[in-house]
């Protein structure tokens, strides 16, 4: 993948996330995108309460993995880094 190619990939993965935000940051939480790899794998660090609850899995698998699936061409899993 190219640079520009690159860039325009994390830009549709950042909107996405902005679209999202708001529900995590309603229950004390949020993400930040770390990185997305070139096998597709988008890489964030949870934030506040999301950092620390139970569900959180539930949230990046169930929630924010199914959305950046839908919307971004290429995406094929979200991984949570530390």
């Amino acid at each position: 993948m190219n640079l520009m190619a690159d860039t325009k990939k994390l830009e549709e993965v950042q909107e996405v996330l902005d679209k999202l935000r708001p529900f995590l940051q309603r229950d004390g939480g949020d993400c930040e995108l770390v990185d997305v790899t070139d096998e597709g794998v988008v890489q964030l660090r949870l934030h506040g309460a999301c950092g620390s609850c139970p569900s959180s899995t539930i949230t990046l698998k169930a929630g924010i993995e199914r959305a950046l699936i839908e919307e971004v061409e290429g995406i094929t899993e979200v991984q949570q880094v530390f």
